[in-house]
Order: C-alpha cells, then sequence, then structure tokens
C-alpha cells in the first residue's frame, strides 16, 4: 500500500515538473501565431509571394515599437510560406542583424553561410562588396542563365545597418531589387519611426519607400473596444497556461520538442487555470497591468516568472503567485542596484538621503556625506570601524554605478573630497531597498527614517 502511494506521489510530482517544463517552452517559444495586424501581414505575404512565384524584387520597412508584433508577424508569414513545396524547393531566405552584422564583411559571410554557397566562392577575393554581391546572386542562377533562384533579405534592427560604411550593404541590395538583376525580396525590421532620415541619398533613391506600420493596440480605441481587446488578454492568459489534454503534445508551432502529460492530469489542470480565469482579484491584477502596458513581451515574461515557481512542493499556481510575479517584473531597477551594495555603500546612501532632506535637495560631497556617516558609526555599536581611504572607495562606487550625478560646473582641479554631486534616487527608493535587504544590522535598518540630527 505504502509503495502505491509513493508511486503516485511521484507520478504527481513528474506531471507537475513537465508541465512546468512544458508551459515555460510554451509562453518562451517564439511566437508564430499572428492575432492582429491582418492587412499589415498580408501586405508582407503578398510581396513575398510574388517574389518567388513571379520572379519581381521588391523592397520595403516593417515599423513599430518594440513589442508592437513585427517579429510575430515576420515568423507567420514566413511559417506560411514554408508550408507550400514550391517555396521550400526554390526560395532562399537570408536572416540578417544589425546587432551580429555589425559591418558588411560579416554580412556578407553569413550571407554566403545561409545561401550555402561557401563552397562556390572559397578563397575567391573581389575587389567590392558589390562585386562580391553580384557574384552570390550569379552563383544562385539553375538551369538557364536567365532564371536565377528568389531570395528573401529580412535586415532586422534595419536602422543599425544605416551606421555601416557608406551604407554599402543597403546601397546593394536595393539598388539589385530596383534594377530587377535577380529577384529579391528586402524587408527591413525597425522600431525607428524616423528611419527613412537616416538613408544616404543615393540609398533612399533606390528605396521602394514602402513603409508598413505596426502599434501596439488601437490609440483610438473606444471602451468598448478595449474591453475586448482586454477580454482577448484573459484568453491569451488561459491558453498560454493549459495543457492539450490528450497523451500527444506537440509543439512544432514553437520549435520545441514533444512532450507526454497524461491526459487525466492535463484535464483536472485545464479545469483549474478556467476556474483561475475568473478569479476577481486576479481578473483586476491582469486589468491593472494590461492598462500599464499592453506589450505581450511583458505579458509573457510575467506568466513565465509564476510559471517557475512551480515544484515537488507548490503544484498548482495561485493567485498569489500571480501577485509576486507582478511585484518582481516591477521592480524598481535602481532598488535592485540598492540590494545589491555592501552594508558600507547602502549606510552611505542613507546618509545621501539625510543629507538631501535636510538641505532640500542641494548638491551633496564626499566630506558631508562621511561627516554625516561617522557621526552616526559613532553612535552605534553594530557597525565596524572604518578607514577614510575605504569609505572613499565606496562613495566612487556609488558614483560609478551612476547614482550621482556630477553638477555643471564642478572645478575639475579641486580636489574629488569637494566635488559635488546631485544625489539621484528617492527617499521612498531608499526606504524600499533598506526593507528588501537581507540581514542587514537593525541599527542601519532604523536609520534609514533617523536623520540623528
Amino acid at each position: 500500500m505504502s509503495a502505491r502511494k509513493d508511486m503516485a506521489i511521484n507520478f504527481q510530482d513528474n506531471m507537475v515538473l513537465l508541465t512546468k517544463k512544458y508551459l515555460k517552452r510554451k509562453i518562451m517559444c517564439p511566437e508564430t501565431k499572428l492575432r492582429h495586424h491582418v492587412k499589415e501581414r498580408q501586405h508582407i505575404l503578398e510581396l513575398m509571394k510574388r517574389t518567388v512565384e513571379l520572379g519581381e524584387s521588391n523592397s520595403a520597412l516593417l515599423i513599430g515599437p518594440r513589442g508592437s508584433g513585427k517579429t510575430t508577424l515576420v515568423n507567420s508569414v514566413m511559417k506560411e510560406l514554408s508550408s507550400t513545396k514550391y517555396f521550400k524547393e526554390n526560395a532562399l531566405i537570408v536572416n540578417l542583424h544589425g546587432l551580429v552584422h555589425t559591418d558588411d564583411r560579416l554580412a556578407l559571410k553569413d550571407a554566403t553561410r545561409q545561401m550555402q554557397l561557401e563552397n562556390v566562392v572559397g578563397d575567391k577575393v573581389f575587389g567590392t562588396f558589390a562585386e562580391n554581391l553580384s557574384f552570390l546572386l550569379e552563383c544562385l542562377k539553375s538551369g538557364n542563365k536567365k532564371k536565377s533562384k528568389p531570395c528573401i533579405f529580412l535586415l532586422d534592427e534595419f536602422d543599425l545597418f544605416c551606421n555601416h560604411h557608406n551604407q554599402t550593404l543597403l546601397y546593394n541590395l536595393f539598388d539589385v531589387a530596383q534594377s530587377a538583376q535577380a529577384p529579391i525580396c528586402v524587408l527591413g525590421i525597425t522600431c525607428r519611426l524616423d528611419v527613412i532620415e537616416l538613408l544616404e541619398k543615393r540609398v533612399k533613391s533606390r528605396f521602394s519607400h514602402r513603409q508598413i506600420f505596426l502599434f501596439p493596440g488601437d490609440n483610438g480605441a473606444s471602451e468598448q473596444s478595449t474591453i475586448t481587446a482586454f477580454d482577448e488578454r484573459l484568453k491569451l492568459f488561459q491558453h498560454l497556461l493549459s495543457v492539450p489534454d490528450d497523451e500527444n503534445i506537440n509543439l512544432d508551432e514553437h520549435d520545441c520538442e514533444d512532450f507526454t502529460i497524461n491526459p487525466q492530469f492535463g484535464a483536472t489542470w485545464n479545469k483549474y487555470i478556467e476556474k483561475l480565469v475568473s478569479n476577481v482579484t486576479l481578473v483586476n491584477l491582469l486589468k491593472r497591468m494590461y492598462q500599464l502596458d499592453v506589450n505581450e513581451r511583458t505579458f509573457r515574461n510575467f506568466l513565465a516568472i509564476a510559471v517557475s515557481s512551480l515544484d515537488e512542493k507548490h503544484q498548482t499556481l495561485e493567485v498569489n503567485d500571480f501577485v509576486e510575479a507582478s511585484k518582481m517584473l516591477s521592480q524598481d531597477d535602481k532598488i535592485l542596484i540598492l540590494e545589491g551594495l555592501s552594508v558600507l555603500e547602502l549606510a552611505l546612501i542613507i546618509a545621501m538621503k539625510h543629507e538631501t532632506e535636510t538641505f532640500e535637495g542641494e548638491p551633496l560631497n564626499f566630506e558631508t556625506v562621511f561627516n554625516r556617516y561617522m557621526k552616526f558609526a559613532n553612535q552605534t555599536s553594530s557597525i565596524e570601524s572604518v578607514q577614510r581611504p575605504v569609505i572613499m572607495k565606496a562613495f566612487e562606487h556609488i558614483k560609478n554605478l551612476e547614482l550621482l550625478a556630477p553638477v555643471g560646473g564642478t572645478n575639475s582641479k579641486s580636489e574629488k573630497e569637494y566635488q559635488y554631486y546631485k544625489f539621484l534616487l528617492t527617499p521612498q527608493q531608499v526606504i524600499e531597498a533598506v526593507k528588501n535587504y537581507p540581514e542587514l544590522p537593525t541599527d542601519v535598518k532604523q536609520w534609514v527614517n533617523n536623520s540623528y540630527q
């Protein structure tokens, strides 16, 4: 009987851990299902189709703020096109990223690899980028010499390519597209609304000026449509936290491995999630988060944090898990920095807080902070005696973390102890950091609310 009970416990534990793994993969894997921007998606789909099926050359820019769905839209289009036999057999996709391919040499080298032309190029050296690109496109010709393989260039963080020397990459890609030397489609993806202004005149003249804009949510939405949009967010919440209630789970759309979850466990889990969606506290929390940020990426990060709380001892997602996840997601970066400081450094931060409050926001320097700290240290037994150079080093570290800003007009020739700085933290940030700081001496905790003046 005991052995059977142990088996049941082990089975339950395994299912919880497997569910946790499945949900995190489902939440964080690249999304290929687009729920919005139908017209914009169709526009890009048609552009790429005409390049592959009709041999047309096109260029376009997909523009929108971070989190508006640009990458998801492109992933969705590429997935649909890749499902057709003709596209899969004939089209070549070249993905270039502005953060990775920081100059034309790197971009060309990776384009050669993605076109699978390394064996053709070998050690061949060309004089210019244009000659390199022309040779690559010539290599794509198959069958008769008039027919080239269609190629789709996806340039993520497009604005960074504008920083390349003479914008040679962009010039040549747009030139090929405009002159129809070979069937290519160049799609730039960027969050810079003014990206056209970054293009040089000769590059701009070869660009089609086709711009497709994406924006998260509807800025002119009525109250009724806002409610509908939030209802969609609730449905997404339920979808991302549910598991298939059959034995075979396929995550092909997320490019992830397959999982096997017990059907009975899956059905029970999904009923619980359905019940969770109707919880008033949770709905209000999700509504507040949605009003502050409609970004789906932020929402997915929030769910991933909540799911991470699952383990053998905590086998269900409670409302409090989502409350704590929202707190973690909205934590102030500066408070997190303060929580990583030493006790001495945090004590100096408290001294700066009191100095700023006492003199109503006036600038401070090392000497004033040092004197206030020493006055506190001499009145408490929990603070060990520290030499002045050590305190100076701690002050310098705080300055390097940009929690202090030099005041304009400071005499660079004056000794650093007397240079003035503006304290960049609010009293509430300091109080919050002290409250969260683990194992902080009681005297220091009390000092944050008592200036000892």
